[in-house]
């Protein structure tokens, strides 16, 4: 468990990214910072391994104060994944991999060994161990940031923004498989994104955080798109409009659901599987 217990940061040139902040990071769940630019959950997720240390407040692990653990062991200690992958572009593949378990005094043998378990763990190919980032799609590439992340079996994953930098479709590919991962490995993830949609796909606790790290509301997706908390709450996560803001609509084929827009986004089915749906309006909002 990761407890964040009045915490502030303030940087030199005054800026005051985050005020007064706490919050309970469950163990084996994933929990996401959302919010947009400027709402400090960056700086929130680089305080949990002393990247960034905070003005005043304390962060514990499992009880123990981490200012009092030194820096560069916790860092090695938590798993890291960021935006760009930040993979060493001399290092090979396996190489990037391991950079974690040699530093903490492992056999070259023995990581390299690790980064190929982790190469299949992750979806790539053994054949691409002994290529460099610049030979790697940009999924690929992410694929290979993870699998840092993971190589020295931390409990804590930390990332940040790490599926921001590709497109569209090896994104919702690299959700599904950090969703099939979690399952497996059941690791304390911390993700950080800007996106309310990835937030409530890869979440069990989501954090919808103001300026300052002022949290806005927490609860499990169902929770927060069932019950906004606050009128803010309600035009981040678009709960009347879009997506969101979904209706019923009659057919002759049976009860579509559509968005704010018209647009159909599904079709309603009854107990037995079947298409349509008896009860209900013509058209109203969805319960």
């Amino acid at each position: 468990m990761i407890e964040l217990t009045d915490v502030s940061k303030q940087f030199p040139d005054g800026t005051l990214a985050v005020e007064d902040f706490d919050l309970v990071i469950p163990p084996h769940r994933t929990t996401v910072l959302v919010g947009s630019s400027g709402s400090g959950k960056t700086t929130l997720l680089r305080m949990i391994n002393r990247m960034v240390d905070p003005t005043s407040g304390s962060i514990s692990i499992d009880g123990d104060d981490i200012s009092r653990r030194d820096p560069v062991q916790l860092r090695r200690s938590i798993g890291y994944v960021m935006q760009n992958s930040g993979l060493m572009p001399h290092f090979t593949v396996a190489d990037n991999i391991a950079t974690v378990p040699v530093l903490q005094g492992r056999p070259r043998r023995e990581a390299r060994s690790r980064a190929l378990e982790l190469m299949d763990t992750v979806g790539l190919d053994h054949a691409m161990a002994d290529r460099y980032p610049h030979q790697l799609s940009g999924g690929q590439q992410q694929r290979v940031g993870v699998a840092r992340g993971l190589a020295a079996d931390p409990n804590i994953l930390l990332m940040d923004e790490p599926f921001g930098a590709v497109d569209p479709i090896v994104r919702a590919e690299l959700q599904e498989e950090l969703l099939r991962l979690q399952r497996e490995i059941g690791k304390t993830i911390v993700f950080v994104t800007h996106d309310i949609d990835e937030a409530f796909l890869l979440g069990d606790q989501v954090v919808i955080l103001e300026r300052q790290a002022r949290v806005a509301q927490i609860g499990t997706p169902d929770e927060i798109i069932e019950n906004p908390a606050t009128s803010f709450v309600a035009s981040f996560i678009g709960a009347e409009k879009g997506k969101r803001a979904l209706s019923l609509r009659r057919t002759p084929h049976g009860t579509v659901v559509v968005d704010a827009e018209g647009r159909a986004q599904g079709s309603l089915v009854d107990e037995a599987g079947a298409g349509g749906a008896s009860a209900g309006t013509s058209e109203g909002t969805v319960p």
